[in-house]
């Protein structure tokens, strides 16, 4: 484990846990894999399937952020990152393994095996199935006209011929 990285983390997310060592691990191993090191723009890509403490390492390691486009939250729910470099085209799935013994340790001990065990043990690595998305663009906002709340035009819906935002929009759904 990379102490420096570890602590960054650290104090970026307030505590030390399990969760926040898998980012932290799953950003070591890409650093390594991909060759790749802090995001200053867009160049670095990662797609979360999760929103759990692990995303506060990929944020303070790695520069990711939902403000900068390249972080975006795909909610499966499962301790995966998708990592891509719009520079190289590389890009690398970071899956944390599951195994029978992680449910005999106790979170300290889970912790203390996810900061310093052998990364191929706790990762499994693959290509994405999807591919790296568009670069964040900027949207010409528009005003909603029941709230008057600015929103950007992909957001807004046409509803009795007005411009409505997505707070505003009552949605048409029949069950199918």
């Amino acid at each position: 484990m990379n102490k420096e990285l570890w602590d960054k983390a650290v104090n970026f997310h307030g505590h030390e846990c399990p969760g926040l060592a898998i980012g932290v691990r799953a950003c070591e191993a890409v650093i390594e894999k991909m060759n790749i090191k802090m995001s200053k723009d867009e160049e670095i890509v990662c797609i979360t399937e999760n929103d759990a403490c692990g995303v506060d390492a990929v944020q303070s390691i790695l520069g990711c952020s939902i403000g900068k486009g390249n972080l975006i939250y795909r909610g499966t729910g499962k301790q995966a990152f998708s990592f891509f470099n719009r520079k190289t085209g590389d890009k690398l799935r970071v899956y944390l393994k599951t195994r029978a013994s992680d449910k005999c340790m106790d979170r300290t001990e889970f912790q203390d095996f996810l900061l310093n065990g052998d990364i191929d043990e706790i990762f499994d690595f693959s290509i994405p199935k999807y591919e790296l998305p568009e670069n964040a663009r900027i949207f010409e906002s528009i005003k909603c006209e029941i709230c008057n709340e600015m929103a950007p035009e992909h957001k807004i819906r046409i509803q009795n011929g007005k411009k409505v935002c997505l707070d505003c929009f009552n949605d048409y759904d029949r069950g199918f």
